[in-house]
């Protein structure tokens, strides 16, 4: 079974502009991105790589569903062995005829069959378990990152929070590079073991 690692591409998404709190915030005390002012739109970007290597939450949880999917791994060799050795020891008892009845022989060999369809059925069910647990810390992944751009816009004052994977933005400004400032936010409010569920509600 392939290792699992979780990713939110398409966590970072474009955020309006939010009206400017005088209170100061959380995202407040990272240090500012080093931006200028310009005419229309105000846009920054974040490097997803950067923010998945480096965001503390992804770090714990890819370790997480790494446990898991080799706990899994482990679980399905084990049995995989197990069926093998079985399999070999009724072909060694039929080449040595040592089955007495045609009854016997069948009964045994439905035992065998029986066995490899409940590990068929172990695989997918850890398979499934496995892409769920991989979905959930998506989502609380995704909702982390939008209840803190929604925090930090207010005072930042973006049009667009663009995500910059690979080459999926051709060329970007590194003035406009808001991705260390938005990992120590993160960060900070992960240390603070602020839930999924009270993010949800700052997203409200």
């Amino acid at each position: 079974m392939k290792k699992t690692f979780f990713f939110a591409l398409s966590a970072l998404v474009a955020l309006t502009a939010c009206n400017k709190q005088g209170n100061e915030t959380e995202a407040e005390a990272a240090a500012p991105a080093d931006t200028e002012e310009t005419t229309g739109l105000k846009v920054a970007y974040i490097e997803i790589d950067s923010l998945m290597s480096q965001y503390q939450f992804c770090v714990d949880y890819n370790l997480l569903l790494n446990q898991k999917s080799d706990n899994a791994a482990n679980t399905l060799q084990q049995k995989q062995r197990t069926l093998q050795q079985h399999a070999a020891a009724l072909q060694k008892k039929y080449e040595s005829n040592g089955f007495t009845t045609r009854d016997e022989l069948e009964n045994a060999q439905n035992q065998l069959a029986r066995e490899q369809q409940d590990l068929a059925e172990l695989e997918q069910r850890l398979t499934n378990e496995l892409a769920m647990e991989n979905a959930k810390l998506n989502a609380e992944l995704r909702d982390s990152i939008q209840a803190f751009l929604k925090v930090y816009n207010k005072t930042k004052k973006y049009d667009y929070i663009m995500s910059k994977l690979g080459d999926n933005l051709l060329w970007a400004n590194k003035k406009f590079d808001i991705t260390k400032e938005v990992i120590a936010g993160l960060n900070k409010r992960y240390k603070k073991g602020k839930p999924a569920a009270e993010a949800k509600e700052d997203k409200k």
